[in-house]
């Protein structure tokens, strides 16, 4: 079966089943109840990127595996002693540890493909004196 996973995700369960799900506005226009049970399992997604992050996010079920496939980002984790910041471009990736609130900055159109249990996960305003 061949999936661009851009237009369709892929949810790898504890029963060691793949099963896509179709992507974009159709996944996260399911009812609250039904992402949160599919977050309980890890979630692979593909984005593309041609502007800052507006918000911060925080998974607190996993890490996440974040992998630029192209472009130049800039990813920041927030930790107690301040924010970290890893420069990718090209292509390269991030583990972001369980609980760490992070976000990117984009300095030219990247496509990014994430690895997370998405159950629970929160977000926040990024506010124009943190970037």
């Amino acid at each position: 079966m061949l999936l661009d996973p851009q237009d369709c995700y892929v949810r790898l369960g504890a029963d060691g089943v793949a099963e896509p799900l179709a992507g974009g506005d159709a996944f996260w226009s399911l009812p609250h109840a039904e992402l949160d049970r599919l977050g309980g399992d890890w979630l692979i997604s593909e984005f593309e990127f041609s502007a800052d992050w507006p918000s911060w996010e925080m998974h607190p079920n996993g890490d996440e595996f974040v992998y630029l496939l192209s472009g130049s980002i800039e990813l920041l984790l927030e930790h107690d002693d301040g924010i970290r910041t890893f420069a990718i471009a090209g292509r390269g990736a991030v583990v972001v540890p369980r609980g760490v609130w992070h976000t990117a900055r984009v300095h030219a159109p990247s496509r990014m493909l994430h690895v997370t249990l998405g159950a629970g996960t929160r977000t926040r305003a990024v506010t124009p004196k943190e970037l």
